[in-house]
């Protein structure tokens, strides 16, 4: 029976496996369920006895995405780093997805919204509030340890934080060129970085 259930969860781990990465390179509306089949050489029938239709999967990859960012963040979190480094390391999170020629996953389904069931929608919208209660928090702190320069309201500093880096993975991939990104957020991160007064 241990063995069995081993399977079982190896079996769903790898159909998240298979639609994550498909969602990241098409978009939620651009695969279907034979396409992970065929990916995976099973049977429709066996996808649905691990996920009843698309919509459940598509929360199981939310919830498993979310979990691993807020991971992810946790970690980042326990170095005790300066805020500035907390953020160069956010920005580093996006910058390994698209070394893979993937989107943010939560990025791609925003871009499918108005088409998504509704508990996939609910999941989308924690998982990016999720993100910017963090980040305020990150420039709290760098208002704190002088590491960060933020004028204004530390929320929508946030907001803007994570428009810019899901908007410069979009542009970026667009192009094929992963510099584009870095520019970017490169640039995002002088900005908001004091610098020391020249001689």
């Amino acid at each position: 029976m241990a063995g069995r259930g081993n399977a079982n969860a190896d079996t769903a781990s790898a159909i998240l496996d298979a639609a994550e990465r498909l969602v990241q390179t098409r978009g939620f509306n651009a695969f279907s369920y034979a396409d992970v089949a065929v990916e995976l050489g099973i049977s429709k029938p066996a996808l649905h006895y691990h996920f009843a239709g698309k919509a459940e999967l598509g929360e199981a990859l939310i919830g498993r995405y979310s979990a691993r960012f807020a991971e992810a963040l946790e970690n980042i979190d326990g170095k005790g780093a300066t805020a500035a480094i907390k953020l160069k390391a956010y920005i580093e999170l996006y910058a390994q997805v698209l070394a893979q020629d993937r989107m943010c996953l939560c990025g791609m389904l925003a871009a499918d919204y108005q088409t998504l069931p509704e508990p996939m929608r609910v999941a989308v919208i924690r998982f990016f509030d999720h993100n910017e209660m963090w980040l305020a928090t990150v420039i709290d702190q760098g208002r704190r340890d002088a590491t960060l320069r933020v004028d204004g309201d530390q929320q929508d500093a946030a907001r803007m934080i994570i428009g810019t880096l899901e908007g410069a993975l979009l542009v970026a991939r667009t192009y094929g060129e992963s510099d584009r990104f870095t520019g970017s957020a490169m640039r995002l991160l002088s900005e908001m970085t004091p610098h020391p007064p020249s001689s």
